[in-house]
């Protein structure tokens, strides 16, 4: 019989929760040291439970749990504070990030890098900073380790990408090299310049970080042809608010 595993004060980010039974919770989290985890939180919806004030997303917590089963069962979380709760546009962003993180990674598959990257885009988005930059590098970072993402360093023939040439990226085939005004063929055609600073993860101006926005939602869509819900969702109440403002 395997052994119960407990593990004990490990930060966390609470990506969901749902109800389960009569009074307990269902949590999806996503840990530094141990990637996407299920955990029961036993009787977190009853009046006098301890939790009820401290399951909250967007910010670190601190969680233990114990257990051999995939569903492992939550014995004591704390906040650990840091950050506001994100309202507006901002919350879209943050509820855009936890969707990719339960759509795109494995249960226990652990991605500290990407872990630190999800930390600084919510302490980005709940400070009301600008999250764009932030935005791309955690999608680029979430594509890298979940083993999506393609080889921008070099081209179909194995040559290192110049700044100054354009390369068409298609998400199931080596960059090529190509003419800017060449046919996208599925893809789309970028200079090698933004591919070093996505790569890079700094962009030189906001005419960059909207060419990355093309490029990681390229990439985003394809292993996600269903959609992604809160792009979704943003996308209907900007365009409910022009119909009025119209």
């Amino acid at each position: 019989m395997a052994q119960t595993q407990r593990v004990n004060h490990q930060q966390v980010f609470l990506l969901s929760s749902k109800p389960w039974r009569e009074n307990s919770l269902w949590l999806e989290v996503f840990s530094r040291e141990h990637g996407r985890l299920a955990l029961l939180a036993r009787s977190a919806r009853t009046r006098g439970s301890e939790l009820r004030g401290i399951l909250v997303p967007f910010v670190p917590l601190s969680a233990s749990w114990f257990g051999r089963e995939e569903l492992k069962t939550l014995h004591r979380a704390e906040w650990l504070g840091g950050w506001p709760q994100p309202h507006g546009r901002a919350l879209f962003s943050a509820l855009y990030a936890n969707e990719l993180l339960l759509k795109l990674t494995a249960r226990e598959d652990p991605h500290p890098l990407l872990f630190d990257e999800l930390a600084a885009l919510m302490r980005r988005i709940c400070q009301n900073e600008n999250p764009v930059a932030a935005l791309r590098r955690f999608e680029w970072t979430l594509l890298r380790e979940t083993g999506y993402a393609p080889d921008l360093t070099r081209d179909a023939a194995g040559r290192p990408l110049a700044d100054d040439a354009h390369y068409r990226l298609h998400p199931e085939r080596m960059l090529e090299e190509t003419a800017t005004d060449a046919p996208e063929q599925g893809g789309i055609i970028v200079p090698g310049s933004l591919l070093r600073q996505l790569v890079a993860g700094e962009f030189a101006d906001g005419d960059a970080l909207q060419q990355a926005v093309r490029l990681t939602r390229l990439l985003i869509d394809f292993r996600l042809p269903e959609g992604v819900a809160s792009r979704r969702v943003l996308q209907q109440l900007q365009d409910m608010r022009r119909t009025v403002g119209a």
